[in-house]
């Protein structure tokens, strides 16, 4: 039933093979289907750009201090002549545990006081004039540069890094749900072009809050960008080409990851570095303009039942393939027959949203499934990206290590999943991501750095293989209906996955252990149950609900039911000969030619053919043979 409350008079039209009959002849993953999909890996270099220029916004200075106060400095003081270095020893006090000047803190001496020694009277207070920054990495002046956001202030940074998060939380939700309404070309170019204003609007943030707020919006947005181009590249692939198309997709995110420390570097400022990852969004709004490289899914519309704008839209792919829609069987019988006859003229649109899931169980529990696994895949890599920081304190090593982890995980992935399927490696990187955070509980105090480094590679490199299968796994088992809402779900749980680093910061990492602890057994809670899910290997795209709760859980072992039998005993045929639609193709083409008065003979046939209709085999008989003209 639609979404609109209005009754469905061709619900049967909604079983028409769109994997097998028509998506073929428009020329498949042709030449304008290799186009569109190139053309849509360019959002997902400026969604990434966007996303992890956060690092940079928020990144804490390694060394900072208070700036001196003249006031809390007696007149003798002021008189003297010091260097810089002993300047600083006698207003800034020094933290016992690291040896470094103290970041929140300064001396305060007596007013008439002539001592300077260590052992003068002075009492230490909160800094009162700023602070003084130093060894910024690629920023020169950032979010917590630009406001003093350390100290007393701290908590407005993993405050600002959660309400990101929550504007992604949300962009997936509302606008993944609009990719069922108003379709994914229409949600794409809104979702840019708003996305593109807030990015200009974020440069001249004058506040901390004002820059919070932007930044959740432009999260929002950026969401819808990326949910769109996604599923919209998805739903113009065939089954074989899925995967790589997919991968390649997150490779383009890698790419803008390693090059977004030299561009920081460059802008130095991060009004600049904004304005700058703003611009391919801005680049993006030219689709608006040349419709033909981001066109609308004739996949989702014909699934809603929007035949007129789907028999359009599968000309146009058609005619840039280079195809026509014509059967090579039966020249006569188009593709465009096909959906008149069994859609007709009543159809009317029929949306969808995710609310429909409560009525569903297989689907539900595939969307909930999923979610579960991309929000451990996400949680869990703050656990080892913090073991690596504390082998190698250099904010650049943690960095290029997560990055290439990255770049390793596609790899990985699109050597192992078209080969071993979807369901058996998600198990295997939720079972290896398991292992490696337990061992690291267990084992940390007892191993050497180095171990716990390669442990902690291991985990990160295998955690966000985890996050891409089940993101990429989500996308082909949810139905095209609700594919937008449904994917939205599971990004927006890997989202929450996300924001739950900073709840640890927010906390000052107090929390770190219980937070290792849970994930890790997250992670083998998993286990069980991703052997729920269904296998969509070589598979096509389910479209409506009923296709979505149609899927079934393969065999945990293959089995061989006619190990056994001897090849000339074959008592059944394999389930790949068979084919409905053919059987009846040549039952018809064998009616005909049988019946065609041009024979000079009359053939005698058994009277209970199987080739003949019901009809036929209720004629009278003539006898134990029947002559058929």
């Amino acid at each position: 039933m639609a979404s609109g409350g209005v009754a469905d008079p061709c619900v049967k039209a909604t079983q028409m093979d769109y994997e097998g009959k028509v998506f073929p002849l428009t020329g498949a993953y042709g030449r304008y289907n290799r186009t569109v999909v190139f053309f849509s890996w360019f959002p997902s270099f400026a969604v990434v750009l966007n996303l992890f220029s956060d690092v940079f916004f928020t990144l804490i200075p390694e060394e900072y201090h208070c700036s001196a106060d003249p006031q809390l400095l007696p007149s003798a003081f002021l008189l003297s002549n010091f260097s810089k270095q002993g300047y600083l020893n006698l207003t800034i006090p020094y933290q016992e545990d690291t040896g470094r000047l103290s970041h929140c803190e300064l001396y305060k001496y007596p007013p008439n006081s002539s001592d300077l020694s260590d052992n003068a009277p002075r009492e230490r207070v909160a800094c009162t004039r700023g602070w003084e920054y130093h060894g910024a990495a690629g920023l020169q002046s950032n979010f917590v540069t630009q406001w003093d956001l350390v100290c007393g202030d701290y908590w407005k940074i993993p405050l600002q890094h959660i309400c990101f998060m929550m504007g992604w939380i949300l962009g997936y939700i509302v606008l993944g749900t609009l990719c069922d309404w108003l379709g994914r070309r229409r949600t794409f170019l809104l979702s840019v072009s708003v996305s593109s204003v807030l990015g200009v609007t974020v440069c001249l943030s004058n506040s901390a809050v004002v820059f919070l707020l932007l930044r959740l919006a432009q999260g929002s947005t950026l969401a819808g960008v990326y949910v769109s181009s996604y599923i919209s590249r998805l739903e113009l692939c065939d089954p074989g080409h899925r995967l790589m198309v997919a991968m390649v997709s997150s490779l383009f995110g890698v790419l803008a990851e390693l090059l977004l420390p030299g561009v920081a570097a460059l802008c130095r400022d991060w009004p600049i570095l904004q304005a700058v990852t703003t611009l391919p969004l801005i680049l993006l709004l030219g689709y608006w303009c040349c419709g033909s490289v981001f066109p609308e899914s004739p996949r989702w519309l014909l699934a809603t039942q929007q035949v007129s704008a789907a028999k359009k839209s599968l000309q146009d792919f058609s005619s840039r393939n280079g195809c026509t829609l014509h059967d090579e069987l039966y020249p006569g019988q188009t593709a465009l027959t096909d959906i008149d006859s069994a859609f007709g003229e009543d159809c009317h649109p029929g949306y969808h949203t995710v609310l429909e899931l409560r009525r569903t169980r297989v689907i539900w529990r595939n969307c909930l499934i999923l979610s579960f696994t991309l929000f451990i895949g996400t949680g869990i890599q703050y656990c080892f990206t913090r073991n690596v920081h504390s082998f190698n304190t250099n904010f650049y090593f943690t960095y290029f290590i997560r990055v290439l982890t990255g770049a390793l995980a596609c790899v990985f992935i699109c050597l192992s999943v078209n080969h071993f399927g979807r369901r058996g490696m998600l198990l295997l990187t939720a079972i290896i991501t398991g292992l490696s955070s337990l061992l690291l509980l267990a084992l940390t105090p007892y191993l050497r750095g180095g171990l716990v480094l390669v442990l902690s590679v291991v985990g990160l490199l295998f955690s966000q293989a985890l996050a891409m299968l089940s993101a990429f796994f989500a996308s082909e088992v949810l139905p095209t209906v609700v594919r937008g809402g449904c994917l939205g779900l599971v990004l927006a749980a890997g989202c929450v996955g996300m924001a739950a680093s900073s709840l640890m910061e927010l906390q000052n990492n107090g929390g770190y252990f219980l937070h290792h602890v849970i994930f890790a057994s997250f992670a083998v809670l998993s286990v069980l149950c991703i052997m729920l899910l269904p296998e969509t290997k070589r598979k096509p795209l389910p479209d409506t609900l009923k296709d979505g709760e149609s899927q079934r859980r393969p065999a945990l072992f293959l089995s061989h039911p006619d190990r056994d039998s001897l090849p000339l005993l074959r008592t059944r045929a394999p389930l790949s000969e068979y084919n409905p639609e053919n059987y009846s193709r040549l039952v018809s083409a064998t009616r005909k030619m049988m019946t065609k008065d041009t024979l000079p003979y009359r053939i005698a046939v058994p009277g209970h053919s199987p080739l003949l209709s019901d009809s036929d085999s209720t004629a009278p008989d003539n006898g134990p043979l029947r002559a058929v003209a």
